[in-house]
Parts: C-alpha cells; sequence; structure tokens
C-alpha cells in the first residue's frame, strides 16, 4: 500500500510577505508629519495666525492616517502566523488603507467647512510668516514624498520581478503603502495651492484666492479619496470574479487535449496577497481518471494561485461519486 507523507500536506496560511521597506518608511513619515504639526500649531499660536493653526490641525488628520498605516503594516506582521487568520493578515493592511482613505475624505470636508467659514467671516492673515510656513511645509511633504516613493519603487519593482510572464494582469501595488502617500501628496497640493493663494493676497490684496484654492484643494483630495475606497473596498468585499486570473483557471481545467467534457461548476476566487490567490472548485466531469491532484496539476502553471480546494463530481449513467480534497 502507497504510503504518503503527511508533512507534504501540512502548510502555513502566510500568503503575503509583507513590505519592510513601506513599512519603515512610513514610521519615518509619521514621526515627520507628526513633527511638522507640532511647528505649525506652535508657529500659528506666536504668530496669531488662524492659517497656520487650521493647517496645523489639518496635518494633525494626516498623521493620524499615516500612523494608522504604520500600525496595520505592525499588526499585519505580528499575527502573520496565527492560526485564527484564515487565509493570513494581510487584508489589516488593506483595513489600514480603506480607514486611511476614510480619513482623507474627512480632510477634504474639513478643508471646504474652514473655506466656506472663511468666505462668510474673512480673518486678517499675517502673510509673511504664514509663506515661510508654508513653503517649510511643502519641504517636508516633499521630503517624505520622496521618502514613500522610494518605498513604492521598491515594491513596484518586486511585483514586476514575480508577475511569470502575466502581462495582462493588472500590477497589484501596497495599497496601505499608496493611503499613506496620497495623503502625503494631497498635503502637499494643499501646500502648493496655500502658497499661491498666499502669495496672490500679500501682493494683490485677494483675500477671496485663500479659501478659494482651499475648495479646489478639497476637491482634488475627494477625487483621490474616492479611487483609495473603491480599491480597497473592493479588496476587502473580494470583488475579484471579473479578474483575467478567474478566466485562466476555467481555461486550464476546461480546455485541453485531456480535459474532455470537464467543466466547473463552482469557482470562487479571493485575494489573499498583493498578487496572489485562494480558489475553491467544483467540477463535475464523466472522467473517473480525474482527480483534486489532476487539478492542481493544471493549476500549477498559474503561480500566483496558492491554495485551492478542489471538489470533484464524477457523472455517470449508473451512479455518481464525489472526491474532494484542499491543496
Amino acid at each position: 500500500m502507497h504510503t504518503e507523507n503527511l508533512s507534504n500536506w501540512i502548510h502555513d496560511h502566510v500568503f503575503d510577505t509583507g513590505n519592510d521597506a513601506a513599512e519603515r518608511s512610513t514610521r519615518v513619515v509619521m514621526w515627520i508629519t507628526a513633527v511638522m504639526m507640532v511647528v505649525e500649531i506652535a508657529a500659528g499660536w506666536w504668530y496669531n495666525s488662524m492659517a497656520l493653526l487650521a493647517d496645523g490641525w489639518h496635518m494633525s488628520s494626516h498623521a493620524v492616517a499615516i500612523g494608522l498605516s504604520a500600525m496595520a503594516y505592525a499588526t499585519a506582521r505580528r499575527y502573520a502566523k496565527d492560526p485564527r487568520f484564515a487565509f493570513g493578515t494581510w487584508k489589516i493592511e488593506i483595513l489600514g488603507g480603506f480607514a486611511s482613505a476614510i480619513f482623507l475624505l474627512g480632510v477634504a470636508v474639513m478643508m471646504v467647512v474652514g473655506s466656506v467659514e472663511r468666505i462668510v467671516s474673512p480673518q486678517p492673515i499675517q502673510y509673511q510668516e504664514a509663506i515661510v510656513i508654508a513653503i517649510l511645509g511643502l519641504a517636508v511633504n516633499v521630503v517624505c514624498a520622496l521618502i514613500l516613493g522610494k518605498a513604492h519603487h521598491h515594491d513596484h519593482g518586486h511585483t514586476h520581478g514575480h508577475e511569470h510572464g502575466h502581462d495582462h494582469h493588472e500590477h497589484h501595488h501596497d495599497l496601505n503603502l499608496k493611503s499613506a502617500y496620497l495623503h502625503v501628496i494631497a498635503d502637499a497640493a494643499t501646500s502648493v495651492l496655500a502658497i499661491v493663494a498666499l502669495f496672490g493676497g500679500w501682493m494683490y490684496g485677494w483675500s477671496w484666492l485663500d479659501p478659494v484654492m482651499g475648495i479646489v484643494g478639497a476637491v482634488l483630495v475627494a477625487a483621490w479619496a474616492e479611487g483609495l475606497i473603491a480599491d480597497t473596498g473592493k479588496v476587502l468585499l473580494d470583488r475579484e470574479m471579473d479578474h483575467p486570473v478567474v478566466d485562466e483557471i476555467r481555461e486550464v481545467v476546461e480546455t485541453g487535449e485531456d480535459a474532455g467534457d470537464t467543466r466547473i461548476a463552482d469557482l470562487h476566487v479571493w485575494r489573499v496577497g498583493k498578487q496572489v490567490y485562494s480558489c475553491a472548485i467544483t467540477v463535475v466531469t464523466h472522467d473517473l481518471a480525474l482527480t483534486p491532484d489532476v487539478v492542481r496539476e493544471r493549476l500549477s502553471v498559474h503561480e500566483e494561485i496558492v491554495h485551492s480546494t478542489i471538489e470533484i463530481h464524477h457523472c455517470r449513467e449508473e451512479s455518481a461519486g464525489t472526491v474532494g480534497a484542499t491543496v
């Protein structure tokens, strides 16, 4: 009797190795943003500038959101081998990105409310001091963007290195990193708009330009937040059945010289890492030689499928049988 080593069937559920570079970069950017937040709030209080105070508290929301992204990385890494997470902890990072996107949307709302208040009740602005601090804030944002951008390119290169020739696949980037990056870019964009508005008010007396630019910036930030909410929400809700990998699974199981009249009766595909998937398949066939191992062998040409549950229904005129396996 053939005996197979049981250890061959034992496997863990760590499907995503994390992103150490992104975690380090996000943590550094969080502290830089927090320091700049304190500087702006202190400067606003010292110069009696409501504009600087508002921008400082506005930056505090970015510091919290970026800190949330850093915490998501640390939590996912800490519980990576916890068996209570059936398909690993990668979605903790996605949840962090989703929460961060909600924060970003809240920032946009705060910007609109603050801008409308300034239109209704204009406040005197100490333009020179505010411009200096705004330029300093922009410089800090540029540095933070470069730090996160370096981590983003590292993640992008890692993704390309593991595509295995499937060029038609969309490239799944680190959405938690993207959320932190968007917070920095949004703050940089609003800083640029603020500098333009402050110069306009200082040189030409266009005090109305400051709240108008605030509304323009809010619209831009809201658009970015909406896109990020859609991307992260799609992953959290397992909306993957329109992905090319679904058609590829059908192709390798249902076609080929040895496929016969084999058909997939039920198929579920969901992502368990940036570019890896799990699937549950129910197959019906008249081929009595078809086993879960055979299906698994067919699926092995697609290395992005790292976990599969396979059920086989053998259809015969006399009787029917069922064979199932998880791999």
